[in-house]
């Protein structure tokens, strides 16, 4: 199997700044979406809508291969992994498992089985971000993996990880379409709105998870809830009215002067990912439609108490590698 790697040699003091400081690199001012009227496109509602020079997106539908998204995702994250880490890290926690913006908890719903039968298992997170969910497996004795295809997030895991004193938790960069690990070489798998609505082709991401897993263990991911393809990516009452077809499955695309790709996030039907579940040989068990939570009042991109109230805005898929 290959072994982690460390994001950085010294990631931090003169060499690690956060937004604001001057080495830090050359987030955006979350300018936001240029068209509401186009598709979701936030992982967790991460606010977009800037080129790599700061000017502002043009956002499309049009198709996205599978090395234009992977390019896309991996230079968006890493220009706004400082702004994301510093705007949501208090609602994520440094070692909480949330699988959404309603605040699943893991600790709660159990997805992944008994807590308390985590202990010496080997867990892949993918699209772990600053791997707070890992660092939440890893405080109930399992051995997580935390992969991430962006750098600097992997940096911000890192870290937290220094911040906290404690040892740092196993980060690998790479695509998780094409994961650098031996067949058999884990026994549960999870991913909180992470890579998958990032893949073109998650299909292959599925047939991935499902050789890298042991038999009989879980690949549990949580994604944007399909139905808010139809809905614009507002928060207010505007984002109450369907306004594009369920089933268009173009990805939402931002693109910079040049027509090149700069943000990517792919639709796909609720039935479309049962289907490449199934077919990666994969037993669905459960679909969780998380409910806005009463008393919760935060809003996170397009993610509000107003629309979570009438209309779901994530689901989680569980399912079995038999």
């Amino acid at each position: 199997m290959t072994q982690p790697t460390t994001p950085s040699e010294k990631p931090f003091g003169a060499d690690f700044a956060l937004p604001g400081d001057s080495g830090g690199p050359d987030a955006p001012a979350r300018p936001g979406r240029t068209d509401p009227d186009t598709a979701p496109g936030a992982e967790h509602g991460a606010e977009h809508g800037a080129d790599p020079d700061g000017e502002e997106a043009d956002a499309v539908r049009r198709s996205a291969g599978t090395g234009e998204s992977s390019r896309a995702s991996r230079h968006w994250w890493d220009r706004n992994a400082d702004e994301y880490q510093e705007e949501h890290g208090s609602f994520l926690g440094d070692d909480r498992f949330v699988w959404g913006p309603e605040g699943l908890d893991e600790a709660d719903a159990r997805l992944l089985g008994d807590p308390a039968d985590l202990a010496g298992r080997r867990v892949l997170e993918i699209g772990a971000g600053a791997a707070q969910c890992s660092r939440w497996l890893a405080g109930r004795g399992a051995e997580p993996v935390a992969l991430d295809i962006s750098f600097r997030q992997l940096q911000h895991s890192r870290r937290i990880d220094v911040s906290r004193g404690g040892a740092p938790v196993p980060v690998v960069q790479a695509d998780a379409a094409v994961l650098p690990f031996a067949d058999g070489s884990f026994d549960l798998a999870c991913s909180a709105y992470g890579a998958v609505p990032f893949s073109a082709d998650t299909a292959r991401l599925m047939r991935e998870v499902h050789r890298v897993l042991r038999p009989g263990g879980r690949w549990v991911f949580s994604v944007t809830h399909p139905i808010r393809w139809a809905f614009p990516d507002e928060p207010g009452p505007e984002g109450l009215t369907a306004l594009s077809s369920y089933f268009d499955r173009r990805p939402y695309v931002e693109e910079d002067e040049q027509g090149r790709a700069v943000y990517v996030e792919h639709h796909r039907t609720l039935g479309d990912r049962v289907r490449e579940l199934v077919a990666a040989g994969f037993r669905l068990v459960d679909l969780v439609e998380p409910e806005w939570p009463e008393g919760l009042e935060q809003e996170w991109g397009g993610w509000s108490p107003l629309r979570g109230r009438l209309l779901p805005g994530t689901a989680v898929f569980v399912s079995v590698r038999d």
